[in-house]
């Protein structure tokens, strides 16, 4: 079984709201550099998740980690997601198997990292902002 990582985040007009989660995407193909990885995006930006889902199939991959990179599971998590993965479902059938995780905000790594960040302006020198 050939694993796959989706990284499924919400999109924007601006194309530098999404550096961060590039640069999350970039250092996961560093730490992994075999994984097949893809980071696709809800709206506004490219790939669709449905598009990068077919381009991991198209690899081999036969099971598809899908990691919604919010802060929360919101109405996109609850209502828009589901739907693309039936159709996907549908589409491949028993061939590969979808895996949706929970949104990476709902996640107390995450969650603790979000708290150290904002305890850090507090008691470091401020770094200028870019």
């Amino acid at each position: 079984m050939s694993q796959g990582l989706l990284l499924f985040a919400h999109g924007a007009r601006d194309p530098d709201w999404a550096r961060p989660f590039a640069a999350v995407a970039a250092r996961l193909a560093a730490q992994r550099p075999g994984l097949p990885l893809r980071l696709a995006f809800l709206e506004f930006m490219e790939p669709s998740l449905e598009q990068a889902a077919h381009e991991l199939a198209a690899q081999g991959c036969t099971s598809i980690h899908i990691v919604p990179m919010f802060l929360g599971t919101g109405g996109h998590v609850r209502r828009d997601i589901p739907p693309l993965l039936e159709r996907l479902q549908q589409h491949y059938g028993e061939t590969v198997s979808w895996l949706l995780h929970p949104a990476l905000g709902d996640q107390e790594r995450i969650i603790q990292a979000m708290t150290d960040a904002s305890l850090a302006w507090l008691d470091g020198p401020l770094e200028p902002q870019t």
